[in-house]
């Protein structure tokens, strides 16, 4: 049991900026970290609802609550997702043509690029545009309860990513998987976990939960061919990118098909 709250304490702490007790960094401490990676997505999503009832109570109207909340995951995660995006779509960008060929060993290298070039912020700016537009179509209940599911759903992916997908390098989440029959035991948890999110957002919206899960499933293909064909596998950077990137894709999808509906 203690094993199983330490490594609850260590999810947060790598995956939010929420203040947890100190733990030791050790394997027996973080075995069970990725179980609990949906838990920063959970908050993520339960702020915003709260965030937008605030919003509607209050008159501050939706352009308020869709720029305010683009904000609010970057405070619970401290930005480190962003900044793996920023690496990911720098290191993607191709500066000659030479570049396009570049060897993997090379890409990596970039990926660790402290500086982010001029194509990187205009991604990024982009990206949080297009976030907060997504935001200005959601106000309905059974929106933000997809909204926050979408959260979530990322999350669980991208930890399924990681004891999934090939490594591209030893870091510090491929120090966790002790033997393959940890790796089994985390896999079951993460499926069971998404097939439950998938359940509950067909159920609070059929439609719009059925377009979410398969646009989502979408990004972490291309997560996948991508990460591998390009960088060997994946890396803290490019699960970064990739949770953006599905973030992105459930805003736009809630947000677009709510709007017609």
């Amino acid at each position: 049991m203690q094993s199983i709250i330490n490594s609850f304490i260590t999810a947060m702490a790598m995956y939010s900026k929420i203040p947890m007790p100190e733990v030791a960094q050790n394997r027996e401490n973080t075995k069970y970290t990725l179980c609990f990676i949906p838990v920063p997505g959970l908050i993520i999503g339960v702020l915003l609802y709260f965030w937008s009832r605030i919003c509607t109570e209050c008159g501050f109207g939706q352009v308020c609550f869709a720029l305010v909340g683009t904000v609010i995951p970057v405070i619970v995660t401290g930005g480190v997702h962003i900044e793996g995006f920023l690496h990911t779509v720098g290191a993607l960008q191709p500066h000659d043509r030479k570049d396009c060929y570049a060897k993997k060993e090379r890409k990596l290298e970039s990926l660790k690029d402290a500086h982010a070039d001029a194509f990187s912020v205009i991604a990024a700016i982009c990206f949080l545009m297009l976030y907060a537009a997504g935001l200005t179509l959601i106000w309905k209940e059974n929106q933000l309860f997809l909204l926050g599911l979408g959260f979530v759903i990322s999350r669980i992916l991208s930890g399924m990513g990681m004891v999934w997908f090939p490594a591209a390098r030893e870091d510090a989440v491929s120090h966790q998987f002790s033997s393959e029959r940890h790796r089994r035991t985390l896999r079951a948890v993460l499926v069971t976990l998404l097939a439950l999110s998938f359940v509950s957002a067909l159920f609070i919206q059929p439609v719009i939960g059925a377009v979410m899960a398969l646009a989502a499933l979408w990004v972490w293909t291309y997560y996948y061919y991508m990460s591998k064909g390009r960088f060997g596998g994946v890396t803290d950077e490019l699960t970064g990118y990739f949770l953006c990137l599905c973030e992105l894709s459930s805003v736009l999808t809630i947000g677009m098909i709510g709007r017609v509906m």
